[in-house]
């Protein structure tokens, strides 16, 4: 197998924006190809994962980390390690791992933190892995860790029928819930989220949902509500939430987060819990125990990941374009 040199220089093709705005600023230009520096290693792109948070960070609305221009967007990634930079073992050329980085997968080369990739096996398919990166981990960490789940609790998710709420779902009952409920925007989403096991599916597009929420918990509410919604959906999300139940929030997806009414947790006894994946990252034995379960069980057929679309790169910006139409079910994905 023929390597790239650390010190070779050449070009690549990128899904580039120089400006935050429509789908259309997303362009593929052609841009040097990125030296691993130290403690680094250049990755050739084999699948770049589309994530609603590539959307809000081509927008311009609100997202956790500045955004510089210009951006290539994409912020996980699976290849193989073609060159490695001063300080990492020669030993990972070669390598095919899973990564994340703060923008720049939606292009043939990425460099990697070494410390920060993961060793994929060859017989997982590199849209299943990297679904199982970000979305599969946001799923299982907002569940176990944030959101605390327990054995018999109950789950609210929405965006059931998206990569991370097709997999929460699952997970959800893989993780012992007693009664898990799906939140999606249309009949055909609905109906997904039901042939993936939800025991309940409500329409969260439409006024006063979170009572239907309830009555699928015998008036109760559910323990753990997954949010990612924003806007007047987060308020109301608190209506359906259990004595003592806790709603972890990652994402706003309709662009605003709304100041969260604290009479309503009182009330309730209950929480609001704020979740980004990378502030897990550096948790590496965590991320590579949770990574070790996934492939586990998509390999026993008990985790199903649904692969929505794969775009090639040149096709990037339609990608952005059907994840927001809300109109895409399961994980997304761009081919170099």
């Amino acid at each position: 197998m023929k390597f790239m040199k650390a010190s070779q220089q050449m070009n690549m093709q990128a899904a580039r924006f120089h400006r935050t705005g429509p789908p259309e600023v997303l362009q593929i230009e052609e841009v040097p190809t990125p030296a691993p520096g130290p403690g680094h290693v250049l990755v050739r792109v084999e699948a770049a994962g589309v994530n609603y948070a590539d959307v809000v960070r081509r927008r311009g609305d609100f997202y956790p980390v500045p955004t510089p221009l210009p951006h290539i967007s994409g912020a996980e990634v699976i290849g193989r390690i073609e060159a490695v930079g001063e300080g990492v073992d020669a030993a990972m050329r070669g390598k095919r791992v899973l990564g994340g980085c703060d923008g720049g997968a939606y292009a043939e080369y990425v460099s990697l933190p070494a410390r920060g990739v993961y060793e994929v096996p060859e017989d997982i398919d590199a849209a299943d892995a990297v679904a199982l990166f970000v979305q599969g981990l946001t799923a299982a960490l907002t569940l176990k860790e944030s959101g605390a789940l327990q054995p018999g609790g109950s789950v609210f998710v929405e965006g059931a029928a998206g990569g991370v709420g097709s997999l929460a779902l699952q997970l959800a009952r893989l993780y012992g819930a007693g009664v898990v409920v799906a939140g999606a925007g249309s009949e055909a989403k609905l109906a997904f989220a039901r042939q993936l096991g939800a025991d309940a599916a409500v329409d969260y597009m439409r006024p006063g949902w979170a009572a239907e929420v309830r009555q699928a918990t015998g008036g109760r509410g559910v323990d753990v509500a997954l949010e990612m919604t924003g806007g007047d959906t987060l308020l109301e999300c608190l209506d359906a939430l259990a004595p003592g139940g806790r709603m972890v929030v990652f994402g706003a997806a309709s662009g605003t987060l709304p100041a969260v009414p604290v009479d309503k947790l009182m009330a309730r006894g209950a929480g609001v819990q704020a979740f980004f994946l990378g502030a897990y990252l550096a948790r590496r034995p965590v991320i590579e125990h949770l990574l070790a379960e996934l492939f586990g069980w998509l390999r026993e057929g008990k985790l199903l990941v649904h692969v929505g679309g794969r775009y090639p790169l040149a096709k990037a910006a339609e990608a952005h374009r059907a994840i927001e139409s809300r109109a895409t079910t399961g994980k997304l994905v761009v081919l170099p």
